[in-house]
């Protein structure tokens, strides 16, 4: 476990968890039966219905994981800033969760292929709500800019978690798990996590409970 994921990261990987459930699940115990808003846009209905694309929502999880993953790794201290940067974000979008419901219409999946049946489990464990913004879009950017301050990982690497974000971006609306506005929301909101953490040095607040319980390096890499 210690050579999987730094003991300096286990906290910040906790908090990064139980935001995610918070931010997701807890919110639809007061919001559920509140009035939701549909931000579709003409856009929405010219965007195909390729069910092939749920490989790609899925395997988004395993994106979120490794990329985590080799961020922490990197040093410290980015682990800190990157993990601090996921958990404001998520702050936000918990409250605008519950100041915005929302809410959309799901395509006819009528298909008897794997990738229809699929699609019809996704929508089953996951009901069309809270979808502004795409919490996809909001792990894998911040991801993905996590991996660009990443210095010892080779630039192959960061190209392709880019690659990853644009393809991930492309199969929440192909798929009919978002509308194109919750995109750009997304996006939007785990910069404004990643630029909050940065400036306000937000990751000292993690590296203290660290060193508390004895879990802070002697020395990071730079």
């Amino acid at each position: 476990m210690r050579r999987l994921i730094p003991k300096y990261a286990y906290i910040p990987f906790a908090l990064w968890f139980i935001m995610l459930g918070v931010c997701f699940y807890l919110t639809r115990l007061f919001n559920t039966n509140w009035h939701h808003y549909d931000l579709s846009i003409p856009l929405d209905s010219k965007i195909p219905f390729v069910p092939a694309m749920i490989v790609v929502y899925i395997f988004s999880y395993v994106i979120w994981a490794v990329g985590t993953i080799m961020i922490s790794h990197e040093s410290a201290d980015l682990c800190y800033e990157i993990m601090s940067a996921h958990v404001i974000a998520k702050l936000f979008a918990t409250v605008i969760f519950l100041a915005v419901p929302t809410t959309m219409v799901r395509a006819e999946v009528t298909g008897s292929d794997i990738f229809s049946q699929l699609t019809r489990l996704i929508y089953k464990l996951d009901t069309p709500d809270n979808l502004f913004p795409s919490l996809h879009c909001l792990e894998n950017w911040i991801i993905c800019r996590g991996f660009l301050k990443c210095k010892h990982l080779k630039i192959g690497w960061k190209i392709g978690s880019f690659v990853a974000a644009l393809a991930v971006f492309a199969s929440v609306v192909m798929v009919r798990q978002h509308l194109f506005l919750d995109i750009p929301a997304g996006i939007l909101v785990g910069e404004l996590g990643l630029q909050l953490s940065a400036r306000l040095k937000a990751g000292n607040l993690l590296k203290k409970m660290n060193k508390k319980y004895g879990l802070h390096p002697d020395q990071t890499i730079v």
